[in-house]
């Protein structure tokens, strides 16, 4: 699944290991997802929404084309 986690957080001039203890996971837990080879559980899903401040559709396009839908 196509994610925009890492250039958010990377705007937001965060290490890997920042987001990681915000969220309570590994930093190995955060490299997996922004590569998409991991999907988060919903609960986490839900606490990056909250970290990044938006939706959990505008972090996770599950098309992983990233075009977005209107």
């Amino acid at each position: 699944m196509k994610n925009s986690l890492n250039e958010r957080r990377q705007e937001r001039g965060w290490s890997q290991q920042h987001l990681a203890d915000a969220l309570g996971v590994s930093r190995q837990t955060v490299i997996s997802i922004e590569r998409g080879r991991f999907d988060p559980s919903l609960p986490l899903a839900f606490r990056l929404a909250e970290v990044f401040g938006c939706r959990i559709d505008e972090l996770f396009d599950p098309r992983g084309d990233g075009a977005q839908s209107s």
